[in-house]
């Protein structure tokens, strides 16, 4: 081989990786959707009018047995949004989203789009705003802000379903009145508390031609950057499929179409990674009285993690200020333990690396006992994994430790501990040549 030749050898072998690298026919997140997916956890918030009735009957299903409630009931007299995102700290989470108009169709900010809202209460002389004290929290607290405004159901207006008359129809002229209203809502919420992180529609939501408002145009021209929880975007995110926190294995990031939801598909061509919404106190959306017992234990938080993060999803954990507007000690304190216990499995690796190719190899600087492996793709890259095993170099020979399918953006397996000198990834079926972000083993066991 001339020297030529020899020279431009590497060059043309980096060539061909990039191009390998950067087959333009895998799916890929938006900017949006990868920087959101690193994010992990996060924090509901849900807080409504129904709070304050006899027996806190806050949860969303009651929001017709309530009735249009008389807005002077609202009086949170200890109202925080900087504990509200102290707690979001305590429990690890990098973003929150605010309930800030449910089904009882109540707005937690001063709105012009009907007369059912803060304005019209006694509280703070009518002149409070929840959704702009929280976003400033937010700022304040480093943790990035996100909006539900929910359309499927407004009590005040008496709709269900997406339809008046509580979902029966059949009056065109308050549909599009209804339809006006929202578009109005979602104006100012998302025009003017500043950039969101993430929007919530609940439920999806029509087009102007099946009856719904123009959300499409308002959202592209106020919150383009935002990744949108069933709603119209290319930054769309999507439901699991269950408000339990536990996502299907395997579990991907895309999808067939815009809508779909549950456990994605391998061979889907929309990027639409899954959100895992879940209560801390079993389905309580709402806060309750008396309803400390509903909390989720550690051990039940700890597997929602693993099947949620674990499975290549984020976890949406929900909490529920009381009637003082306060999020109660004792949530606070299962945030606390459940941060501190996956610092601790997870805080630290015994060692890791990455790579790129079928097989990635991780090199111990000693034999080490391990029960854990986290493996992340480069989603930038798509999902390229089909089919992996972990093996372990164990007494001179390499014994399965783990196999699975779908590994996307994070995946955590557990397994037996094992003394081991090396770790290798070997993928078995791919669509490209892998591109592995970091494969990393730990030894979790008390």
């Amino acid at each position: 081989m001339n020297m030529t030749m020899t020279k431009a050898l590497p060059i043309l072998l980096a060539l061909i990786a990039t191009t390998a690298l950067a087959d333009p026919q895998i799916p890929k997140p938006t900017a949006e959707q990868a920087a959101w997916q690193d994010l992990e956890v996060g924090m509901f918030i849900h807080y409504d009018i129904p709070v304050f009735t006899a027996g806190g009957r806050g949860n969303g299903a009651n929001w017709k047995s309530c009735g249009h409630l008389d807005p002077n009931i609202f009086n949170p007299s200890k109202l925080d949004t900087d504990q509200w995102l102290d707690a979001a700290k305590v429990l690890g989470a990098k973003y929150t989203v605010l309930v800030a108009k449910h089904c009882s169709g109540f707005m937690l900010w001063q709105s012009d789009a009907y007369p059912y809202g803060l304005r019209q209460t006694r509280w703070r002389d009518g002149k409070g705003d929840i959704l702009r004290d929280y976003v400033n929290s937010c700022r304040k607290a480093g943790i990035l802000p996100g909006l539900y405004v929910s359309w499927p159901a407004n009590g005040h207006f008496g709709v269900d379903r997406g339809k008046v008359n509580l979902g029966k129809g059949g009056d065109p002229a308050r549909q599009a009145q209804y339809a006006k209203a929202y578009e109005k809502q979602v104006t100012e919420a998302w025009g003017n508390y500043g950039k969101l992180a993430e929007i919530w529609f609940d439920g999806g939501i029509p087009s102007p031609e099946q009856g719904g408002p123009d959300a499409r145009a308002i959202l592209k021209k106020l919150q383009p950057q935002a990744v949108v929880f069933q709603g119209p975007s290319a930054n769309t995110i999507r439901w699991v499929g269950n408000e339990r926190g536990l996502a299907p294995d395997p579990c991907w990031a895309t999808v067939r179409k815009g809508g779909d939801h549950g456990a994605g598909d391998p061979n889907g061509q929309v990027w639409s990674p899954a959100e895992c919404d879940v209560p801390a106190r079993n389905h309580d959306w709402f806060w309750q009285p008396d309803a400390e017992g509903k909390l989720y234990s550690l051990d039940q938080l700890v597997e929602m993690y693993y099947r949620s993060v674990g499975r290549n999803c984020n976890l949406l954990l929900n909490a529920t200020p009381d009637r003082d507007g306060l999020i109660p000690a004792a949530d606070i304190q299962r945030y606390r333990e459940f941060a501190a216990e996956i610092r601790r499995r997870f805080g630290t690796s015994l060692a890791e690396t990455t790579g790129t190719g079928d097989t990635v190899t991780l090199k111990l600087a000693k034999p080490a006992t391990i029960d854990h492996v986290i493996l992340m793709e480069d989603i930038r890259q798509g999902e390229r994994v089909r089919e992996f095993v972990v093996e372990g170099l164990a007494g001179g020979q390499w014994k399965p430790l783990c196999q699975a399918q779908c590994i996307g953006h994070k995946r955590i397996d557990r397994f037996a501990p094992v003394e081991v000198s090396e770790v290798r990834l070997r993928v078995t079926k791919s669509i490209a040549a892998p591109v592995i972000r970091r494969l990393a083993v730990f030894h979790v066991a008390g």
